[in-house]
């Protein structure tokens, strides 16, 4: 905030992008877990299941409560993880069906719930529109405070637990063979998502959180083969991404969720381009190499 100010911002632009930059961060770090693990489609899910949660702390604190609002979304966050959980291991039903009956049934949920506060004329229901597409712009002091301590509070569990993430995200079979309980290190993992998810609400939006949440990790990982740095780059991107959503819509009155993402697809698409080793401009450079040498010897010896 001390930097923002220091280049000319206000007092409330400044911790717009503080928060904004934050919540990217700790996205970027969670995601990459979801990307190696497989489980972006689970985020997507969990993201649209955060809806109904929304609606019904709304009703029934009956402003528009930040504190209340991710509460809300954090129980509906995690009654998704419930069901997804359930339908896989009791049921024959396969996950992907899983998570698409979640994300169904719970934007069907949560659409219904918007329209129930439509109706009743709520006063303050303008500012829940901002969790729909995101919107940083009403986000105070407080907000903030909030939202950074379920950012570090994450943040520190993934550094306690960095080993049993790691190989359960590399390898869930092998840590169950080792005797690690995977079943409850994959559940936080899940739970970790739904915390990812609930921070960034506020500047990604319901219906776009989940690429916050998958594209910093997918961007990192083709700049590095080691975890730990993948997350680093991952909260770097993140961090960039929700800066520069900020910091546009602090401008231009638009919603800041799509400016984020299409900030975060960019730097995805300068690193799947110009990644030093796998990027596909390395990597076609590295197969027309390896051509000329498998053709080298047939020219010095005249063979065809």
């Amino acid at each position: 905030m001390i930097i923002g100010m220091m280049f000319g911002l206000e007092y409330n632009e400044a911790l717009v992008l503080y928060g904004a930059s934050l919540l990217g961060a700790a996205a970027g770090v969670i995601g990459c877990f979801a990307v190696l693990r497989g489980r972006a489609l689970t985020g997507d899910a969990l993201a649209h299941a955060a809806l109904p949660g929304l609606c019904v702390a709304f009703l029934w604190y009956g402003a528009l409560s930040m504190p209340a609002l991710l509460a809300g979304a954090a129980v509906s966050g995690v009654l998704g993880i419930g069901v997804i959980t359930a339908l896989r291991r009791w049921t024959r039903i396969k996950e992907d069906a899983a998570i698409a009956i979640v994300l169904s049934v719970f934007t069907g949920a949560g659409v219904v719930l918007l329209s129930v506060i439509q109706n009743q004329r709520a006063s303050g229901q303008a500012g829940l529109q901002g969790f729909i597409f995101g919107s940083t712009a009403s986000m105070n002091f407080q907000d903030v405070m909030l939202i950074t301590g379920l950012a570090l509070v994450a943040l520190m569990v993934v550094t306690a637990a960095f080993k049993e993430f790691k190989l359960v995200s590399f390898d869930a079979a092998f840590a169950r063979a080792q005797g690690w309980p995977a079943f409850a290190i994959d559940f936080t993992l899940m739970l970790l998502i739904v915390v990812a998810i609930v921070i960034g609400l506020p500047a990604a939006g319901v219906l776009l959180m989940a690429a916050l949440l998958v594209v910093p990790g997918a961007a990192a990982r083709f700049w590095t083969d080691r975890l730990h740095v993948m997350l680093i780059l991952a909260g770097l991107f993140g961090a960039a991404a929700g800066l520069t959503g900020a910091g546009v819509t602090i401008t231009i009155a638009i919603p800041t969720g799509p400016v984020i993402i299409l900030a975060a697809a960019t730097i995805f698409v300068i690193s799947m381009l110009f990644a030093p080793r796998r990027g596909l401009i390395a990597r076609q450079r590295e197969d027309r190499q390896l051509r000329q040498r498998l053709t080298l010897p047939n020219v010095v010896t005249g063979e065809s």
